[in-house]
């Protein structure tokens, strides 16, 4: 059973009670959209991408599933359940997509952030970057404690910072059939170490003096140090591989494991902490071109067995990532949260870490930081070797690409008054068409955290109006006019349908909701849900997310389909942060020729905007 999300209980001495609750309160429910709009709405989103035959099919399931009464009893079914939960959506959301899915957490799940590359390329400067880090870190975790994060809005609506308190002090837990997410956060005695990985050894590091305080800069360095000293050898077995397993096997492995007393106190302390920093090895050398999108990788994976996937705790919430060379970065287990928290989390250690230190050290001698023993049975090295058989296939497996567009930023279609968010999908559609000459299935997240407890549903990208645009746009015959009129369509079409699913109107959670409440009421599945229409609209070939930044940097993830891509943009004001992934074994797909593509989209765009001459009003 998944644990009802709980309060943090924090250890702050300044906490201001109940402000978060107050707040979290305040907040209304997710609705459960009329389903008579929510039918509509999906066959206007299936036109684009299904064959007219498949959607007369469609049509009358969706006739008989509404005049029928199953739609109307399962949609009762689900008002009800709203009207009894917090939010009708979320325990079942963290279930189905996240810890119910058993493949690896690895590329298919968890996102990376790459962050600009750092000016270091020694140990010291790598140690010096983290001990500062982690003292960003901890400065945003007693907001977190003190309940005085700033509250986010949206369109002048309070938005849900629930996320916030799931991120620190968390872990999933891997299980043979489903997993379970834990949060420390909330103990009566809140953990106060991190892990530090460094050559596949782990260390538990405090970073709160006795009275409460944190470290210092200096003191945290100091203690990094004494864990680099002491890990210089790269022969131990690389626990941490264990977690790049499918689910299932590595459920099966981690009972195994922690049979021992010593691995299970080892794996409860990585648990526990507050997060995990990983001091990697250099990565194979890169040109300057590709070293983000090799950086890239080191963020999703680790680069496989011969690099540094040991050096990790994939089921670990929040692990922070700084190479010896540069790099750096993170990856998050996403049951959690969505990548806004991550980043906003980002964006306050980047901006602390350029304040100059001003605080004394005081010259106490802090204890050695505390090594994690493991005893390697023959049982378990096995497991770790056929880890590393997997993971090196699913490395070889995924390609990314990071470029970053120089030609313009959000300035272009700002100036057009147009959201840049859409023009950026419109591009995309553009891309994807201008290749496979089809539109397909695109999901794009779309954040319900106006909502308590929201987390997201999809908005759904290809749309009449961009097929439309994107099947004219290299047409002889049409004129540019009609091109901008077309685009400007587009452009909107997809605003419209952001902002329906911001409030809570989208299709996509709905139908899944009408789905699983079917499950729970043992009656059969409606035919709706075991249509081709159906399979179809859920194969995203595109998926996609936009996660705005102040920091220079962008977030990574793989594709969620064997044949698709993932890709995921920061728009900054003059350039675009682009991160498109695919994978080698299919032969239809190919991540530089679609970021060269998505690429020459904006171009063409804005080339089309800029060129034809606008009718004077």
């Amino acid at each position: 059973m998944v644990k009802s999300p709980c309060l943090v209980r924090p250890v702050a001495l300044t906490r201001v009670p109940g402000r978060y609750l107050a707040h979290q309160e305040s907040l209304p429910k997710l609705p459960v959209p009329p389903l008579k709009q929510t039918c509509e709405r999906y066959l206007t989103a299936l036109e684009p991408i299904v064959e007219e035959e498949d959607l007369q099919h469609t049509r009358q399931l969706i006739d008989e599933f509404q005049t029928g009464g199953v739609g109307e009893r399962l949609q009762k079914g689900l008002e009800r359940r709203a009207r009894n939960t917090e939010n009708w959506l979320s325990d079942w959301w963290l279930k189905v997509a996240y810890l119910d899915y058993r493949m690896p957490v690895i590329v298919h799940s968890s996102p990376g952030v790459v962050l600009p590359r750092m000016e270091f390329n020694d140990r010291q400067g790598q140690m010096r970057f983290a001990a500062k880090l982690i003292s960003g870190v901890l400065d945003f975790k007693t907001m977190i404690d003190n309940e005085t994060l700033p509250v986010e809005y949206l369109g002048g609506q309070q938005l849900c910072m629930n996320q916030y308190y799931r991120v620190l002090s968390s872990c999933r837990i891997p299980g043979v059939k489903t997993d379970t997410v834990v949060n420390y956060a909330q103990d009566r005695r809140a953990p106060t170490h991190i892990t530090v990985v460094h050559n596949y050894q782990f260390f538990v590091l405090d970073v709160y003096n006795s009275d409460g305080t944190p470290l210092t800069v200096d003191q945290i360095y100091i203690q990094l140090e004494k864990i680099w000293n002491s890990s210089l050898q790269t022969n131990k077995e690389p626990i941490g591989i264990l977690t790049t397993q499918d689910r299932n096997s590595w459920g099966k492995a981690y009972n195994t494991l922690i049979k021992d007393k010593v691995n299970k106190e080892s794996v409860r302390a990585i648990q526990k902490s507050i997060f995990t920093v990983c001091l990697d090895a250099p990565m194979p050398r890169a040109s300057d071109e590709m070293f983000r999108s090799r950086a890239a990788v080191q963020m999703l994976h680790g680069g496989g067995s011969r690099w540094n996937s040991g050096n990790r705790w994939f089921d670990k919430t929040i692990q922070f990532i700084i190479g010896e060379d540069g790099s750096c970065g993170l990856i998050y287990e996403h049951a959690p949260a969505e990548g806004p928290p991550i980043v906003k989390l980002i964006d306050h250690v980047v901006e602390y870490m350029k304040t100059p230190e001003m605080v004394r050290t005081p010259m106490v001698p802090l204890p050695m930081p505390k090594k994690l023993r493991f005893n390697i049975t023959p049982e378990i090295k096995n497991d770790i070797e056929s880890a590393k058989q997997n993971l090196n296939i699913l490395v070889q497996d995924l390609d990314v690409r990071v470029v970053v567009f120089p030609h313009f930023g959000k300035n272009v279609p700002k100036s057009h008054k147009m959201s840049p968010d859409a023009f950026i999908q419109v591009a995309l559609q553009l891309a994807y068409y201008r290749i496979y000459k089809v539109c397909c299935a695109t999901y794009e997240s779309a954040s319900l955290r106006m909502f308590k407890l929201g987390r997201t549903d999809t908005i759904r990208s290809a749309t009449i109006d961009s097929a439309t645009f994107v099947k004219a746009m290299d047409s002889p015959t049409i004129q540019n006019m009609e091109k901008v009129n077309l685009l400007e369509k587009a452009v909107k079409a997809h605003r419209a349908y952001t902002d329906m699913a911001i409030r809570g109107q989208a299709i996509d959670r709905h139908l899944l909701g009408l789905k699983l409440q079917a499950i729970e009421d043992l009656t059969s599945l409606p035919e709706i849900f075991m249509d081709t229409s159906y399979a179809k609209a859920l194969h995203y070939n595109l998926s996609t997310s936009q996660v705005p930044a102040k920091t220079d940097c962008v977030m990574c993830f793989g594709p969620v389909v064997p044949d698709g891509y993932g890709v995921c943009y920061n728009p900054m004001d003059e350039h675009i942060n682009f991160a498109v992934s695919a994978f080698n074994s299919c032969e239809d797909t190919n991540a530089s020729r679609l970021a060269q593509a998505l690429e020459q989209a904006l171009v063409d765009m804005r080339d089309l905007l800029e060129q034809t001459p606008r009718a004077k009003l």
